[in-house]
């Protein structure tokens, strides 16, 4: 090794010295404006698009929300045909769950617009009370945007109700197709992007992994 080539030993020191430096750097960003967000109440979030995970995140979010010691309210506005691993493992919680099953399955197999309707109209009327109990720290509103997209529900009518919450109460609506005016309202949004699935290979949904 020549005297102008750096030694391994070296090379990684100065490495090192220029990696603590950069997060030297974020660390003070970061600071700063963790320092400036000091704003809390509930938040709206969104989580839309053709990916898979919508639901899944939401659920997740439950589980967070039960680890703090707080209350939920779920609403399940299209699912209903079938039992699903989120359902049994939540209903274990009675007293920091309140879970309902509106829906009575997916559009293509129901091939009734009118009892859609009815039913999602249901669930809405279930939904308003939830968004209505200061006691209830978050609300899982899971394919209400279908309800919405397919124009079983009156937009004005939920987002009035949504504004209308507790002021630290969080609401989480999933499903494809959010539509703009709610993407607007929200705080949060997460547009999940598919890239590939096993659905589209022959792979049947199964246990854990879709349901």
């Amino acid at each position: 090794m020549s005297e102008s080539t750096p030694s391994p030993s070296r090379e990684s020191a100065e490495r090192d010295a220029r990696h603590n430096a950069r997060m030297a750097r974020k660390k003070a960003l970061m600071d700063e404006k963790i320092a400036q967000a000091q704003d809390e109440y509930g938040l709206l979030l969104v989580h839309s698009g053709n990916g898979k995970g919508k639901s899944s995140s939401a659920f997740g979010m439950v589980a967070r929300a039960l680890g703090h010691g707080l209350k939920v309210g779920v609403v399940q506005f299209i699912k209903g045909g079938m039992a699903t691993g989120e359902e049994h493992f939540f209903r274990r919680f009675p007293d920091e769950v309140s879970y309902h099953v509106m829906g009575e399955g997916y559009t293509w197999d129901t091939q009734d617009r009118q009892r859609d309707i009815e039913k999602a109209r249901l669930a809405w009327d279930v939904a308003r009370q939830l968004l209505n109990d200061p006691q209830i720290a978050l609300v899982v509103l899971d394919e209400l945007n279908i309800a919405l997209k397919h124009g079983y529900l009156d937009l004005d009518v939920v987002l009035r109700d949504i504004e209308s919450r507790p002021e630290l109460q969080h609401v989480v609506v999933t499903g494809r197709g959010a539509p703009p005016a709610l993407l607007e309202a929200a705080d949060t949004v997460t547009e999940m992007t598919l890239v590939k699935h096993a659905f589209k290979a022959g792979v049947k949904a199964q246990k854990g992994v879709e349901f």
